[in-house]
């Protein structure tokens, strides 16, 4: 599915919590602190060659500047304008639970 757009994170690796795979996985990706973080939702979806099980967090307060830091791309949507954004069908079901939520803060 490259070039298609989806939110940040990946596996979740063996005897490693959510809540530390997130975080380990947004300082690979993004090279940011989290500082607070609260599970959301979680739903299950199906590909033609798999399922995928995802959580999605709220970030509630971070620290450090957000980079591309494996090469890809990177953006910022208003959560308004996702329903615009081609993002991967399994993430679909977040735009709505994020369109009601405040904006993250970002601690110095």
């Amino acid at each position: 599915m490259a070039g298609r757009w989806e939110f940040p994170g990946g596996k979740v690796a063996r005897a490693e919590g959510e809540r530390a795979a997130l975080a380990r996985e947004l300082a690979e990706e993004l090279g940011i602190r989290v500082e607070a973080a609260s599970p959301l939702m979680r739903l299950t979806h199906p590909y033609p060659d798999r399922d995928v099980e995802l959580s999605l967090w709220v970030i509630e307060r971070y620290g450090g500047e957000p980079a591309a830091l494996e090469g890809q791309a990177l953006k910022w949507v208003a959560p308004g304008e996702l329903c615009g954004a081609d993002l991967l069908e399994a993430d679909r079901p977040f735009i709505e639970a994020l369109a009601v939520l405040p904006a993250p803060v970002r601690s110095p």
